[in-house]
């Protein structure tokens, strides 16, 4: 049987399953985000003093963690890992957040990141001579 703990006990939930809820209820059962596409290695920024600002107040407290999390730059995915929620209610969340103004949204460049094409049909023409 399980520890002596005061309230109601569930079959279905055990000591080590902490709070259980499901990921739509955090966003209101939406799953689209109100703005933005929040690619995963993009950084978010919370606005200075955010946290603590007359807005964040009616938050729920998912919004509030991730404005603590993000007050150094931190990726989506990072978001996703230290809220322990799945990446599409992070992306709600984090489009609730950048309506009201209290994050800013940095996405990296993905130009600038991948060679011209005739670098690469060279590299796979040297491949082919090996």
């Amino acid at each position: 049987m399980r520890g002596e703990a005061s309230g109601p006990q569930h079959d279905w939930l055990d000591d080590d399953a902490g709070p259980v809820v499901r990921p739509y209820t955090v966003t209101g059962g939406r799953v689209r985000p109100v703005t933005g596409g929040f690619d995963l290695m993009a950084f978010v920024l919370a606005a200075p003093g955010a946290a603590s600002s007359p807005d964040a107040a009616h938050l729920q407290p998912e919004h509030r963690a991730i404005l603590t999390m993000a007050e150094d730059p931190v990726s989506v995915a990072e978001l996703a890992a230290g809220l322990n929620q799945v990446v599409g209610v992070v992306r709600v969340l984090l489009g609730d957040l950048l309506a009201a103004g209290l994050v800013a949204m940095h996405e990296p460049s993905t130009a600038a990141h991948f060679p011209e094409d005739d670098v690469l049909q060279a590299v796979v023409n040297g491949l082919r001579a090996l």
